[in-house]
């Protein structure tokens, strides 16, 4: 059963429903269905489950609103997506100097963990001193256990390598539970399948670089940019869902 209301209704998901089925079927973009139903994946529709489908109207004023981007919201979104686009590039030469012993390598990585401090100094004046800091530090963890991976796999340690990437995954899963702890428009679910996907995409570029498939390795790059650039929107839209005034 539906139930209509004035800026749309209720609809009861249907064995086989998709958003973009959805989408389609109503009139309406993805956009606008995952801005009207925050507390739902759109990857996991269960069956039964109410999911609101705005009005037609509702839609096009959205759709509106969402052309007129401001200023702020314009420099907030270009400063997350250079942060994480520093963050795929120094670790990308960490691993180029890891992988060959380049004389730099420690002045890298020394330059790729300033990146954790800067992704914190983002998050200080919009989430607070408290969780910029945690931010800052999960970030770190994130990259020095990534460096130990790395360094694992070059020796040919895989007991090491193994117990490196435990704990990178644990470390994505408390960046997740973070992120979503401090902003209930970015959901643990979806932001851990993120960073486990730029966990996965990094694996992969640092074992192509170990083996020299630099071909292989350079698309894998690619699509670690496009990736980054997804998790900097994100992270960026939800704080600007959380905080309207940011928008001003």
């Amino acid at each position: 059963m539906n139930y209509y209301f004035n800026e749309g209704f209720t609809y009861t998901v249907q064995p086989g429903d998709t958003y973009s089925m959805l989408a389609n079927r109503f009139s309406v973009t993805p956009e606008n269905l995952y801005a009207v139903n925050p507390g739902v994946n759109p990857y996991f529709l269960n069956v039964g489950q109410p999911l609101f489908i705005p009005s037609s109207r509702f839609s096009q004023n959205f759709h509106r609103q969402k052309e007129c981007i401001t200023p702020r919201e314009v420099e907030l979104m270009r400063d997350e997506r250079s942060l994480w686009e520093e963050h795929v590039a120094w670790t990308r030469m960490a691993i180029i100097s890891l992988t060959f012993n380049l004389p730099d390598v420690d002045f890298v990585i020394a330059r790729l963990l300033q990146n954790a401090t800067h992704m914190g100094d983002m998050f200080r004046p919009i989430y607070g001193d408290a969780a910029a800091s945690t931010y800052a530090d999960l970030i770190k963890e994130h990259l020095l256990v990534a460096a130990d991976l790395v360094k694992a796999a070059i020796a040919g340690d895989s007991q090491a390598a193994t117990e490196a990437e435990e704990l990178w995954y644990h470390n994505a899963d408390k960046i997740a539970e973070f992120l979503s702890n401090i902003n209930p428009y970015l959901q643990e679910e979806k932001v851990r399948d993120m960073f486990y996907t730029h966990l996965n995409l990094t694996k992969q570029e640092a074992i192509t670089m170990i083996n020299k498939d630099y071909q292989k390795d350079i698309a894998i790059y690619d699509e670690i940019e496009k990736q980054a650039r997804e998790m900097a929107d994100m992270i960026s839209e939800a704080m600007i869902k959380l905080y309207p005034d940011l928008q001003r």
